[in-house]
This record gives structure tokens, C-alpha cells and sequence, in this order.
């Protein structure tokens, strides 16, 4: 991929179709209908400058202004035509810090094994974490790197990095400090999130409580000291932490002043009316929840965050139910679920064809939950997820001559560009 320098200005235009995604987005993460309003310009262009998105509207305007009229020379000009551009996709969900893909993982499932069953066996998250404990901070930052990279060059421009495969208070830092390191050389925002409750690690099996205790008095407080991370997480579910613990968790995220957020009822169902009291910003899969679950989210602030990719490459015949969720008013956001074992995809527009085929949302929905509602599942409304004056620069141009063709070509990469914060990066397509 090649990269432009970002010190001139960047000038987007002739773009057939600019999703701005633009309407309303203060008041809340988009719900029922809202999600469909993309607040599309025909012949649109972007201007930006210093990282930030100055004024957006149509070409023909853009070029008449006096300001670009007079910089015309020192502005680095991006022709659009015949394509599409909107708000960089926000992916709040991934666990890129690991050494290796789960090869036998991958075999054992073909071959009829369950999640649980592998993880029963040795198999899961637990593999992962030997090539972590092993690897020293600057070769686990160079895999994160090598993985923002490719988020990127599908148009994601933000992205949620989750720690969780040291499940040790040293190499969980170091897992953090990893994602620290990756994020200071890419052009992209990443947010860090703490994952050391992800399950219980093989010398706590015994003692779990004795895990959950460090995790609440030192790991945490160590990695909000430290600045390594923006939020924690937990995995409450079948074979991971319970209520209770989850709980715990919270309350002692809350007392390091970091936000929330939980993998939830993904392998079976776990009601959320606990977790809810804590205000997360995000709950995450969701694919056992009932009718009632469906409710409280719908009457939260709390964003549902959909990671259809684990469901397909676990083979599962069960999809989270996106349309229930909408239809009842729940905030929903989609996101990768990028990791070695279940979810190993780069590919946000791949996600998108998986909900519009698999779940039942509509491309414009897509794209409004993949953008916009991702930025509120990360507390980041104000600077991502819309092309509006005042926020980052953040932008993917596909080339494609209609919106709804992003989720229609599968699995293809038809992302030219990737803007991220004012850097434009050009791509390698895949048709």
C-alpha cells in the first residue's frame, strides 16, 4: 500500500455517492429507521485539513471556494469519480496480539467438534497463550502492526484492540504495550482495551477466585496507572467468568476510572439485567439473548455489538438476531471479532455481506452500524463514524458506482483508499 504525506490538504471530488451518515448524531447511536439515513451527496467532495474534515457538499461548490481557489496548488486533490466514499469503518471488536493462527483448531472443528469441546481439550483461547507468554513486546507489536495494516486497507480507519491472550499480569501489559507500540506507527486511531478475564489461565484452574482478585487488584490498577488502556472487558459465558466475578470486574474497572464492556451470551444465554445496571458501553455478540435481554437494550445506552464472522467460521447455523434487535429499538454495531480462533477476518465489508445475507439488515443499515454506532459503542461519537465538519478525516473511497455493492460483492476488496486522520492511503484490490 502506498501512503500520501498529510501536510497539504486533501481535496475529495467528482465522488458519485458520498455517504455522509450525518443526520442527528448527537442525540443518541442510530436506532429503528434512523439507521437507514446515510444523508447521501451525489457529486460530493470532502475537504480536509490538518487531519480534520473542514466542509463537505458538492463539487461543483467545493472548487468555487475562494479559500481552495487560492491553495489550489498546495492541495493534494483526489479525483472520486464514479465512486463511492464514506465514514472509515469503525471496528470496536478485535484481539489482534497473537503469534499464530489455531491450525488444529481449524481441523478439529471440520472434523465435528464443538467450541466448547476444543476448548474442554486444551485447544481455544488457552493455545493462543503460550506463543504470547513466550513472545518479547516488540514481535507481538510487529504481528498488531502487520494486522492494523490489513484492517485498514478495507476501509477501517478506527479500531478496538483487545489484549487477552496472556492472561498473566506480565503478559498482559506487555500484550498492551504491544498495542501501544503498533498504534504510534499507524496512521489509523486504536482504542486499547484490557482483556484479562478472558477465560481463567491453566495454573488458576484450581483457584479461580485467586485469578479474579489479581485481575481486580493489580492487573487492572497497573494498566490504568500505566495508560495502557481505555476499557476492560470480560468474558461472561459458558466456561469463562460467571455473573458474580463479572461483576467484580466492573467495579474494579470503575474504581481505575476505565469503561466497561463485556462478551456476553455468545455460547449460551446469560441474562444481562446485571451487567446493565453498570452502564457498558457495549455488549458484545449477543447471540442468546431473549426477548426480555432484547428489551433492556432497547431501553439502554448501552450499544449491542454483532460479530457475525465468529458465527461463520464456527459453521453455526445461529446468527445474532440483528433484526429482532433493531426492529425493538437496541443500538446496533457490527464489528470482526478479528482473532485467531473464530473470527479470523480482516474484512469489514465482508461483515456487512454477512449481516444483509445471514441476518437480515439492509446495506444502509449496515454501513450506519459499522460506522456511526460502532464510534458510540467506544465512546468516540464527537471525533468518528461521519463525514461532518469538525471530525477526524476518516474515509474509505470503494470503488463501486452504488453503496449497497460494499455488502453485494463477497469477500472482495473494493476499497481504493483508505483515509485515516488526513493520510491517504492507497490500496491493492482483490476482485
Amino acid at each position: 500500500m502506498k501512503r500520501r504525506e498529510t501536510n497539504r490538504a486533501l481535496l475529495l471530488v467528482n465522488i458519485r455517492q458520498l455517504l455522509t451518515l450525518s443526520a442527528g448524531n448527537n442525540s443518541g447511536p442510530r436506532r429503528g429507521a434512523a439507521l437507514r439515513d446515510t444523508s447521501i451527496i451525489e457529486d460530493g467532495a470532502v475537504l480536509c485539513v490538518a487531519g480534520k474534515i473542514v466542509s463537505v457538499g458538492k463539487t461543483k461548490d467545493a472548487l468555487r471556494d475562494p479559500w481552495v481557489k487560492k491553495n489550489r496548488k498546495r492541495i493534494v486533490e483526489m479525483d472520486c469519480a464514479g465512486k463511492v466514499v464514506l465514514p472509515g469503518f469503525v471496528d470496536s471488536h478485535t484481539h489482534p496480539v497473537f503469534v499464530a493462527p489455531r491450525l488444529v483448531d481449524f481441523e478439529k472443528r471440520i472434523e465435528g467438534a464443538t467450541y466448547e469441546q476444543i476448548a474442554v481439550a486444551g485447544g481455544g483461547v488457552r493455545s493462543s497463550v503460550d506463543g504470547v507468554r513466550k513472545a518479547g513486546k516488540a514481535q507481538l507489536a510487529e504481528k498488531v502492526l502487520a494486522a492494523l495494516q490489513d484492517i485498514s486497507s478495507h476501509g477501517t480507519t478506527t479500531v478496538e484492540a483487545k489484549s487477552g491472550y496472556g492472561l498473566s499480569l506480565e503478559a498482559e501489559l506487555k500484550s498492551l504495550e504491544a498495542i501501544r507500540s503498533a498504534a504510534a506507527k499507524w496512521p489509523g486511531t486504536v482504542v486499547a482495551t484490557l482483556l484479562g478475564a478472558h477465560v481463567v489461565p491453566q495454573e488458576f484452574q484450581d483457584k479461580p477466585r485467586d485469578y479474579v482478585k489479581m485481575l481486580c487488584e493489580r492487573m487492572i490498577p497497573q494498566a490504568a496507572k500505566r495508560k495502557l488502556a481505555q476499557f476492560v472487558d470480560v468474558f461472561c459465558d459458558t466456561g469463562a467468568f460467571g455473573e458474580e466475578d463479572s461483576a467484580k470486574i466492573f467495579e474494579a474497572a470503575r474504581r481505575s476510572g476505565l469503561q466497561i464492556r463485556a462478551h456476553i451470551s455468545q455460547l449460551a444465554r446469560t441474562p444481562l439485567t446485571r451487567l446493565l445496571r453498570f452502564n457498558p458501553s457495549s455488549l458484545d455478540h449477543l447471540d442468546h439473548v431473549d426477548d426480555g435481554d432484547i428489551s433492556l437494550l432497547a431501553e439502554s445506552n448501552t450499544v449491542a455489538t454483532l460479530v457475525p464472522g465468529a458465527n461463520y467460521f464456527l459453521g453455526l447455523a445461529k446468527y445474532p438476531p440483528a433484526r429482532k434487535l433493531i426492529d425493538a429499538g437496541a443500538a446496533v454495531a457490527l464489528a470482526t471479532d478479528y482473532n485467531p480462533g473464530s473470527s479470523p477476518t480482516s474484512n469489514m465489508p465482508f461483515v456487512l455481506s454477512l449481516v444483509c445475507t445471514q441476518m437480515q439488515m439492509s446495506p444502509a443499515e449496515a454501513i450506519s452500524a459499522a460506522t456511526i454506532n460502532g464510534a458510540w459503542g467506544l465512546n468516540l461519537q464527537e471525533r468518528k463514524g461521519s463525514i461532518e465538519p469538525g471530525k477526524d478525516a476518516d474515509m474509505a473511497v470503494f470503488d463501486v458506482a452504488d453503496y449497497r455493492e460494499i455488502a453485494y460483492w463477497v469477500a472482495a476488496n473494493r476499497c481504493t483508499h483508505t483515509v485515516l486522520n488526513g493520510q491517504s492511503q492507497q490500496n491493492g484490490l482483490t476482485k
